[in-house]
């Protein structure tokens, strides 16, 4: 699934893109809890007796799982994967506002491709995926996605997002956890430029036992301001006009103020176990998306 390059914009998920995330699909694992504190939810593939698939063996692995019979076959040990009679779903929740509207590419159609290859990821290993996106004021929910028969449908979804007003992120949060009947994976891709506090609702989904990860989409121009002198500043969620002298002060109160919210967010997902990851829109994917994978905090 394509679409046409905009603005420096690649495709959502491209032939490579593609080839790396199936590499990686088998290493996405979920670590949502219970309510229980400190109960452990068996992963998707657990005990249930409907066959899945079989995979490699790895150190540790049960020994009891080995496909003995298939060993004889062919010489290697394989394990047994069963499908869970239940489970859990990837969550992916989208910041739309139309402050992600900025950038080459825009920190929107980067945060569109690495909310979708997470979804990938899950789809291919059989898992359910749902979308919520939030744009001007509200919290759309798509119906679930489940395996690879629902890829097409959820590409679909990704690339109708399009940016648009203001979004309140941590009431949208909050909705998609009091919405969700069982934890599970809980992605966000956004600036995190908001402007209520969203660690209280980001610690409630902890508390729910959602496994977090962020992902912080930033602008190069964010990171490095281009600009000085006397500038009218624009609010694009609210249209709001402010006038502004961008002298070496200012800038640097700036910087400071972004550095502390990227500190904020990296301090609570070590507190948390949870993942954190900041892609600047110029930078390729496929590192980043090693790095959620392998639940890095940046």
């Amino acid at each position: 699934m394509t679409q046409p390059a905009e603005r420096g914009e690649e495709t959502l998920l491209g032939a490579s893109f593609v080839r790396e995330l199936e590499l990686l699909r088998r290493r996405l694992e979920q670590r949502a809890r219970s309510g229980a504190a400190g109960e452990q939810v068996s992963r998707r593939r657990g005990g249930s007796a409907e066959f899945h698939e079989h995979r490699p063996y790895a150190p540790g692995d049960d020994l009891r799982r080995i496909d003995w019979a298939a060993y004889a076959r062919t010489g290697e040990p394989v394990v047994k994967v069963f499908r869970a009679e239940e489970d859990t779903v990837v969550r992916l929740v989208v910041d739309a506002s139309a402050s992600l509207d900025f950038g080459v590419p825009t920190k929107l159609a980067q945060a569109r491709r690495l909310a979708a290859a997470i979804g990938y990821m899950a789809l291919a290993e059989s898992e359910r995926v749902q979308v919520a996106v939030c744009s001007g004021g509200a919290v759309r929910e798509h119906a679930p996605a489940r395996g690879r028969n629902g890829i097409l449908g959820f590409l679909r979804q990704m690339e109708a997002i399009a940016p648009a007003g203001r979004v309140e992120l941590a009431r949208a949060v909050d909705r998609v956890v009091e919405k969700s009947a069982r934890p599970g994976m809980l992605a966000i891709a956004s600036d995190f430029l908001d402007p209520d506090p969203l660690v209280p609702s980001l610690s409630r989904a902890v508390q729910g036992g959602h496994d977090l990860v962020l992902v912080h989409v930033v602008a190069r121009e964010e990171l490095e301001p281009p600009y000085e002198g006397d500038l009218a500043l624009e609010d694009a969620e609210t249209g709001a006009v402010v006038e502004v002298t961008l002298d070496r002060a200012t800038l640097d109160a700036y910087l400071r103020r972004f550095a502390g919210l990227c500190a904020s967010l990296r301090a609570f997902a070590k507190r948390h176990g949870a993942t954190y990851v900041r892609v600047v829109t110029d930078e390729p994917l496929e590192p980043a998306v090693r790095r959620i994978v392998a639940r890095a905090v940046d």
